[in-house]
């Protein structure tokens, strides 16, 4: 049977943008999505070589996809990615034609999220996403690594070993999505789709130099994707995708709510894709500055990238002023209590024996198995000195239906505030660092704790409504070795005498000399559901920072 050939000039997404697919069309000229498969399986065997990221291979039955193997000998599949062309004039399931893509659950493969009990018992159904994927004639080739359990900034499990940076290989790529974000950085794929609660896409993204934007709960298909924490309605789980550039990433999400995954997911909202275009409008944009989460300062490198943003904004003439936002601490704390209401049970219970879940993961079950009296006693004697451990220790327990209901109420008087604050200040935008820290050593995340994932976690708290933002994360520049360092003998200063535990253990692992020449990015946040103006700030952010003489 044959298959559609594509004329190449179209072939990503929208343009062809990426160095690998300009190479691809000066040699070939035509490639059939057959074709694209052997050169992107190519790569992905690459990748893997280098960070050790697939968990599944499937280049064959990616290449047998009925929707592809539908188009008869006539039929020129070059137009369903004409950048001449609108989605609007193509067939809604093609849009996706020979698109290599990594995903969810997949019938009749495993998706072990990390644990070895998983092992060998594959999925009796694909996930909804993966149907729409499917129809739309997507590649779906491989599938990725992740952490025991999802929970770790560092992608590492007993299942597939670790996880390396393609930047720095003595680098972790961060977690949950850490396999994903290495494929793409690798140019192994075009798109990868992650699972995201507190910034399991996000930081990835930031640690390895890609793109990347987490909507709304109900925007993105996700029902039917595997999790340690299922049921958990307080802070609902994400997927979102990845991509090698924002091109890429815009044109997949606009093709994928084309596609009507209403259609597929019941839990997806009827919102159709809504157009917009700032720089055409040319208008000047509110910008809010958060500068860090109340918890953890973000590292000099980090707040370099962020303060390089809010020049490049302020130099085309865009409102630029700092965010101070309702207090964060106790917003982060009543949506980690909500995150672990069942103790942590959830992720402990997967667990064979002999194995462990690893980092950030393993502290929290074990300040879960403290005995309460015991955590009462720390947090008494914490509260002078490290009044934020105190709460964390005084807090983190199981929560009783009352309690859990109480965080609810508190979950939404926060939302409150947070929508009353945005308002009143008139923001187009938030911009905050996705994380601290720039990708740091391996094993670094024991030190790292999972309570300095504030600045991500927060625009997934209360997810059934605000702050359930949509939120982006783009590259913006690096590490640089010379101007990003810590103070020398910084230990012994009074900054760091000042810091609370968590932020101590996350300026412990910061080394710019090890870390000099990794991506900095930079999260673009908007209001719920504004999904479409949020990847528009992202593209606003670029020009600034090009026009500023800034590129990644």
């Amino acid at each position: 049977m044959q298959i559609a050939s594509w004329k190449c000039q179209p072939y990503t997404l929208q343009t062809c943008s990426s160095r690998f697919h300009r190479l691809l069309i000066s040699v070939h000229g035509t490639l059939s999505p057959s074709e694209v498969m052997m050169a992107y399986g190519k790569k992905a065997l690459a990748a893997q070589k280098a960070t050790n990221c697939l968990s599944d291979i499937m280049f064959q039955e990616a290449s047998s996809t009925p929707a592809l193997s539908s188009w008869g000998p006539g039929v020129d599949s070059a137009d369903v990615n004409s950048s001449s062309s609108t989605v609007n004039e193509v067939p809604r399931d093609r849009l996706l034609l020979g698109v290599p893509v990594n995903t969810v659950d997949i019938e009749g493969r495993d998706s072990t999220i990390g644990y070895s009990r998983y092992v060998g018992r594959p999925a009796t159904t694909s996930a909804p996403l993966v149907r729409l994927l499917q129809d739309a004639g997507a590649l779906i080739h491989a599938k990725t690594t992740v952490p025991t359990g999802l929970f770790h900034i560092e992608t590492v499990s007993d299942v597939y070993g670790r996880t390396l940076n393609p930047h720095n290989t003595a680098i972790t790529v961060g977690g949950s999505s850490g396999g994903g974000a290495a494929l793409v950085a690798c140019g192994g794929s075009k798109i990868e789709i992650g699972s995201d609660i507190g910034g399991s896409v996000r930081i990835p993204a930031h640690f390895c130099g890609v793109w990347s934007l987490k909507g709304s709960a109900g925007r993105f298909p996700t029902w039917g994707s595997r999790s340690s924490l299922a049921g958990l309605e307080g802070i609902q789980l994400i997927t979102a995708p990845l991509a090698s550039n924002l091109d890429d990433l815009e044109e997949f999400w606009k093709r994928v709510i084309h596609c009507e995954p209403w259609q597929y997911d019941h839990t997806c909202i009827p919102l159709p894709w809504r157009p917009i275009d700032l720089q055409q409008e040319g208008r000047k944009l509110k910008w809010g500055v958060m500068w860090d989460d109340g918890t953890v300062p973000p590292t000099p490198a980090c707040r370099r990238a962020l303060a390089t943003v809010a020049n490049a904004l302020r130099k085309q003439g865009h409102e630029v002023v700092d965010f101070t936002p309702p207090d964060l601490v106790s917003g982060l704390q009543t949506g980690y209590r909500l995150l672990f209401a069942d103790g942590a049970q959830q992720v402990e219970a997967p667990l064979q024996p002999g194995e462990r879940v690893t980092g950030p993961a393993q502290a929290i079950l074990n300040l879960f198995n403290l005995p309460r009296i015991v955590k009462k006693i720390f947090a008494y004697f914490l509260k002078s000195s490290d009044p934020f451990a105190a709460e964390v220790y005084k807090s983190m327990h199981p929560l009783t239906v009352l309690e859990d209901r109480a965080a609810i109420v508190s979950r939404d008087e926060y939302r409150a505030q947070w929508h009353k604050k945005w308002i009143d200040e008139g923001l187009d935008f938030l911009i905050t660092v996705p994380h601290p820290l720039p990708a740091f050593p391996h094993g670094g995340g024991v030190k790292v704790s999972l309570m300095s994932v504030g600045v991500t976690f927060l625009f997934n708290l209360a997810s059934t409504l605000q702050l359930d933002y949509s939120a982006g994360v783009l590259p913006v520049t690096h590490v640089d070795k010379d101007i990003d360092g810590l103070a020398p003998n910084f230990t012994s200063t009074p900054e760091y005498q000042s810091m609370n535990s968590v932020v101590k253990g996350v300026y412990s692992v910061y080394d710019a000399e090890k870390m000099h020449g990794l991506p900095l990015g930079v999260q673009v946040v908007g209001r719920r559901l504004e999904e479409e103006k949020v990847l528009q700030g992202m593209r606003v952010v670029e020009v600034a920072l090009k026009e500023a003489g800034v590129y990644f």
